[in-house]
């Protein structure tokens, strides 16, 4: 049994150094051998030798595409091989390390150069236009894009990602981008409009996955994806075509974070609004005495207009998630039926997936002759979903969920000090979870949608937790610099800036080299945070922009206190880094 050591950095991102230096570890033990791996990516390192490793490797495999100083010792021979190598032939990157120090197991010969044509070859280099957007279309649209576009230049690929962001869509795909691609790739966690793809090969998947392994989201749309036969609601094409396989992979989350997105513009707009009518007229601002003022306006603007719409959005894009364009109108249908009746979020969100379901179904069990089949998306479908939809609002589920919805807007409302606690430290520990996952997206919906039913609190919660852990992790980073590597403390300043913006994803990079340490103190830090906001009663007008709105008189009821509360997380997430963190001791590549 040989002792190797190994070294993997791919340019194409911390995915490809991962699975390089995992692959050339698998092959080691198949083998029957040793090897410790040392991976290096801008997520920082991860593994390394030991000094007995270092002084007992037998051979030495830098498995790396990036000008790098030789972190290999002097003592042991050494293979320089592209990661691209190893991906194609890891057992065969061994083997030609352990010739190299003499310790091919008896029998085994090294691989010929004649046998090259038996590994795979690498895949033809394809044309790819990709799109990315997340709810919020902040941090992981962009994230994905990016690691998108490593992963196709690494691999070969010609790649263009439009990015459907906060800010509308960039980078956007031109007709004649799409007409010569190969492969048409989304990754999204919200509805993307996909009717320009129509005939294309098209693949779906989530931002995450290709923020995890851009490499495996195109080896996988290469196997699977399908002409996307553009057949749905929106389309005149038969009711009875097939759709992409990857169609079936939009579940319930992901309706509803479409929802969310599209809902999040009207609360941003009407809170803030609201707050400058009371920082202008004070907090009668909407009395008939006031009537013709500037703040009476923006509060008429902000109230009866952005959120008035706030419901209606919801379900309408929920809806149209489900069941694209024809589901708008009797999502948006019931969502405002769901605010006349009092129903509020909890309303709106089964008045979309209602409306969504019954379009849907109607679409694939309502035949007409051919010539007529252009007037379901346009006529039928909406008429009868939207039937359908404010139907069961309106005499079956409307006042039961109008009872639901003012049994907790009492609730939340009547808290105690010791529950508005435990609810502050429920909501921003789950913000820090999985920074931006499910668990944090969970939180910042239900605290979301209350706003519009006058709960604001919740809010002020989940924006502190969500702002703490990278706040928190940039503060450690100067305080206690022996725990972190030379990038990670450069990183640091972007990271703090993201917290301040409220982007928890500036953390990620931090949680994925140190899970079991990172994610539960920045927890604590975010529990902290969310809780002490709720002791306070700090309420919040404006679910996003982090510190940025706090200068808007009346978007937060106690700034000081508010800002107390975030330096309060920040500095548990910071002290608590800087007790459980080890002192980084790995060699460092210049």
């Amino acid at each position: 049994m040989a002792q190797l050591i190994a070294f993997a950095a791919s340019q194409a991102g911390p995915a490809h150094s991962f699975i390089t230096g995992e692959a050339l570890r698998a092959a080691a033990e198949r083998l029957g051998h040793r090897l410790a791996l040392w991976v290096k990516s801008p997520l920082g390192d991860q593994g390394g030798w030991s000094e007995a490793e270092r002084a007992g490797a037998q051979a030495c495999i830098l498995a790396s595409d990036l000008d790098l100083d030789s972190p290999a010792p002097t003592h042991a021979p050494v293979l320089r091989i592209d990661p691209t190598e190893v991906l194609a032939d890891a057992e065969g990157a061994v083997r030609r390390a352990l010739q190299l120090a003499g310790a091919l197991p008896p029998g085994a010969a090294p691989a010929a150069p004649a046998a090259a044509p038996v590994a795979a070859a690498p895949a033809a280099p394809l044309r790819i236009v990709a799109i990315t957007s997340c709810p919020t279309g902040v941090a992981h649209t962009f994230m994905a894009a990016e690691a998108l576009e490593q992963g196709a230049k690494a691999l070969g690929h010609r790649i263009q990602v439009e990015t459907q962001g906060s800010v509308g869509a960039q980078n956007a795909l031109s007709p004649q981008a799409i007409a010569e691609a190969d492969l048409v790739i989304i990754a999204a966690d919200t509805q993307v409009q996909r009717e320009r793809f129509a005939g294309k090969r098209l693949y779906v998947t989530s931002t995450k996955a290709a923020i995890h392994d851009a490499g495996a989201v195109f080896a996988q749309a290469a196997r699977e994806a399908v002409p996307w036969s553009g057949a749905g609601p929106s389309s005149t094409a038969s009711s009875g075509a097939a759709t992409a396989p990857a169609e079936a992979r939009s579940g319930a989350y992901k309706h509803l974070m479409t929802g969310v997105s599209f809902m999040l513009p009207f609360v941003v707009a009407g809170g803030l609004l609201i707050a400058l009518a009371f920082a202008l007229g004070g907090i009668y601002v909407y009395d008939d005495a006031h009537k013709g003022t500037l703040g009476w306006v923006l509060f008429q603007v902000g109230a009866k207009a952005g959120f008035a719409l706030m419901l209606p959005a919801l379900g309408g894009y929920i809806a149209y998630s489900i069941a694209d364009r024809p589901g708008i109108a009797p999502g948006m249908i019931g969502g405002l039926l769901a605010g006349t009746v009092g129903a509020g979020f909890l309303g709106a969100i089964a008045a979309g997936f209602i409306g969504g379901y019954s379009v849907q179904a109607l679409n694939r069990h309502l035949h007409l002759p051919k010539g007529l089949e252009g007037l379901k998306p346009v006529l039928l479908l909406p008429l009868l979903g939207a039937a359908i939809t404010g139907v069961l609002m309106l005499m079956v589920i409307g006042e039961p969920m109008a009872t639901v919805m003012a049994a907790l807007t009492a609730w939340l409302k009547g808290l105690q000090t010791g529950s508005a606690v435990l609810l502050g430290l429920v909501l921003g520990g789950m913000m820090a979870v999985d920074m931006g996952g499910p668990v944090n997206k969970a939180a910042y919906v239900f605290s979301t949608t209350l706003i519009g039913s006058g709960v604001t609190e919740p809010m002020a919660a989940a924006m502190a937790g969500g702002m703490t852990p990278p706040l928190g992790i940039a503060l450690a980073c100067w305080l206690f610099r022996s725990r972190f590597l030379a990038e990670e403390r450069e990183a640091a300043k972007a990271t703090a800036v993201l917290g301040l913006a409220f982007i928890s994803e500036g953390a990620i990079p931090y949680v994925a080299r140190d899970p079991l340490r990172v994610i539960p103190v920045c927890v604590l830090g975010s529990a902290v945070a969310g809780g002490l906001s709720m002791f306070w009663h700090i309420g919040l007008q404006a679910p996003h922009g982090g510190v940025f709105v706090l200068a808007i008189p009346n978007a937060v009821n106690h700034v000081l206190l508010y800002a107390a509360a975030i330096a309060a997380g920040t500095g548990v997430t910071a002290l608590g880094l800087g007790l459980v963190k080890r002192e980084v001791t790995a060699p460092k590549v210049a």
